[in-house]
């Protein structure tokens, strides 16, 4: 068979592969969904079994967890979308006066814009759109919410023998293929640091705006915690809206310390305490990643946008582990890699 031919074959089965996702997105959706719930889930269950706590305890007391965290991420996304509407006339005024202010401050160097015109163009609900999107695409998968919960649980209970039965499957019961342990080491370390990571960044940005007093702050706190699972630019999406209301509700300077605020959680979360726990080679192109945001949310819907740069990671570590596909995750890494440099998911010790 000729190299042509070949290469058309592989395309072409991608083709069909991709089609077949798409098409059974309805039931992949929720399994992807249970699979990173579970992994992000199960270093808890390592560390309460350090304790000697019952397996099947700390696997209850996870759900338990992940129950009450599903009904409280549902009556914050309801209550705020009630709020926000109720609100919306308000600052639809408080906008209108500042843009009433900006235009007539304009008209002074004589730059003339129509008010109505500016206004249509920053529209306070944009604020709430942004963020609520994503949510809202979030809702309709939970509505399969006890099948998640109970996939979840199986999956934690099966996750000490899944490796083992991985190199059986691989004709390998001695258990000397390394590249499947570090597949799978580094996406479970992987999935939990970042969780970790993005929970204290919800954490710090829900903080810094209920001490500036801007509305909904619980809402874009959980906002900022689902959208740093997407480096580069997850952190300017959060940020967008919540600095708008800030700038609608309380004005340009509160704004401003939003944004200065937004920065220095995204600087030091991303470029100090990120990097100490991951260790280097973890980085995927800013292209990438922005591509891949694009290419899940095509395939996937919300979730898919929403766990992008892991479903990437994971594809990035899998082409690592075979010699002959190498060359397409170098082509994905960023742009300082290395010659020959893998991607390195370590807890720092």
């Amino acid at each position: 068979m000729s190299q042509s031919v070949r290469i058309l074959l592989i395309l072409a089965s991608i083709v069909i592969i991709l089609a077949g996702i798409k098409t059974a997105s309805a039931v992949l959706v929720p399994f992807l969904l249970s699979i990173f719930i579970a992994i992000s889930c199960y270093p808890i269950v390592e560390f309460a079994a350090k304790y000697r706590v019952p397996r099947w305890l700390a696997i209850i007391l996870v759900i338990v967890l992940i129950v009450i965290m599903g009904m409280f991420l549902a009556g914050l996304v309801g209550q705020s979308m009630n709020d926000f509407s109720a609100r919306l006339p308000q600052y639809q005024a408080q906008l209108g006066e500042k843009m009433v202010w900006l235009t007539n401050q304009l008209q002074v160097l004589d730059i003339r814009i129509d008010k109505k015109q500016l206004l249509s163009h920053f529209d306070p609900g944009m604020a709430m759109g942004l963020a609520s999107n994503l949510l809202s695409g979030l809702g309709g998968v939970m509505a399969n919410f006890m099948l998640i919960l109970l996939t979840v649980v199986f999956m934690l209970f099966e996750a000490d023998s899944f490796p083992r039965k991985v190199h059986i499957a691989m004709d390998d019961p001695d258990m000397k293929i390394q590249h499947i342990d570090r597949f799978l080491v580094s996406v479970k370390n992987y999935l939990a640091i970042k969780t970790g990571v993005s929970l204290a960044t919800g954490i710090l940005a829900g903080l810094l705006l209920y001490v500036l007093g801007v509305d909904h702050y619980m809402l874009w706190a959980v906002s900022a915690f689902l959208l740093n699972y997407i480096p580069n630019i997850g952190s300017i999406i959060a940020a967008l809206p919540a600095v708008l209301l800030a700038l609608v509700q309380l004005g340009p300077s509160t704004a401003g310390l939003v944004a200065l605020g937004y920065f220095m959680i995204n600087m030091v979360m991303g470029n100090v305490i990120e990097p100490r726990f991951m260790g280097r080679g973890l980085g995927l192109s800013t292209l990438v990643v922005f591509l891949s945001l694009i290419f899940w949310g095509w395939l996937l819907g919300a979730v898919g946008m929403l766990l992008s740069v892991p479903l990437t990671m994971i594809v990035k570590i899998a082409l690592e582990s075979n010699e002959d596909s190498s060359w397409l995750a170098t082509l994905l890494g960023s742009e300082n890699i290395e010659p020959n440099e893998k991607t390195n998911i370590e807890i720092a010790e």
